[in-house]
């Protein structure tokens, strides 16, 4: 068996991308670290596969992703020698699919939509026009956005008290609610942790690994399950909310500064870490 699998398992919008403009030019020298020292870096993000294409592309990031919040894990065909088991093979990826489609989910908002008019917005009833003048995004990637598979997101317009309502009305139906940086998350029994462990098993077994040393990094509340799993977590702070409170205390690295700038010292600090305990070792 190999000694160990490096992994860095990380978040997007306000973590590896700037929350505003989605720039990461910041994270570019770490990144090219990160890819010569070979520890890949696996995206995980509420973004459509769609989405994550895309941005993998422009990334130059060729490794495995998650998408819609853990619903799926795209792994591209024959980057292990093996296809892991449970998995379907679709547009040149094994795809694990751990959430049902996103049908299911429409008719219970609109079932919602009629007792709580006003309170909420959905993608799918948005459109683009109506995601762009939520996210900011292109009309482009707005389309993209819009092409869920397993998830709908859903910003909230109501009272506090009204959101209480909706969110156990939801829960009542069998959706499983993540709340990200600026909306929430419907889908199925699905979170990026669950993601994060299935995917780190298949690193392990694919190079007969003894041991997987893994950081999530993550600023919102849906990355929480991933920060909570992997052996290191690197929280990236919000310039307008507080840091989401993890249950775990050792191996935790808060970030100085916000977005790619957090993301690349955080980052930094961990390897280090990881030479530092190298050479004790």
């Amino acid at each position: 068996m190999s000694a160990a699998v490096y992994l860095v398992v990380t978040d997007l919008d306000g973590s590896l991308l700037d929350h505003h403009d989605y720039n990461y030019e910041a994270a570019k020298p770490v990144l090219q670290v990160l890819e010569e020292m070979r520890i890949p870096v696996v995206l995980a993000s509420s973004k459509t596969r769609a989405e994550m294409l895309e941005l993998r592309r422009e990334l130059d990031n060729e490794h495995p992703f998650i998408a819609e919040n853990g619903a799926v894990i795209c792994i591209p065909e024959r980057y292990f020698q093996k296809q892991p088991e449970g998995t379907v093979s679709r547009d040149g990826y094994w795809l694990r699919e751990l959430a049902p489609s996103r049908e299911q989910w429409g008719g219970v908002l609109n079932e919602l939509r009629s007792t709580m008019p006003g309170c909420f917005m959905d993608f799918a009833t948005a459109g683009t026009d109506g995601i762009v003048e939520m996210t900011g995004l292109s009309p482009k990637k707005a389309a993209l956005a819009n092409e869920r598979e397993y998830s709908e997101p859903v910003q909230w317009r109501g009272s506090e008290d009204q959101l209480a309502v909706f969110l156990s009305a939801l829960r009542a139906a069998g959706a499983s609610v993540l709340k990200g940086g600026r909306f929430y998350s419907v889908s199925g029994d699905c979170d990026k942790g669950k993601a994060l462990l299935w995917l780190r098993n298949e690193y392990a077994l694919a190079a007969g690994a003894a041991a997987v040393y893994d950081l999530a990094v993550g600023d919102g509340e849906n990355d929480v399950p991933m920060l909570e799993v992997a052996r290191h977590a690197l929280q990236i702070p919000a310039p307008d909310r507080a840091l989401p409170k993890l249950e775990r205390v050792d191996g935790v690295i808060v970030g100085k500064g916000y977005g790619p700038q957090a993301w690349s010292g955080g980052v930094r600090e961990w390897l280090r870490g990881l030479y530092q305990s190298r050479e004790e070792g």
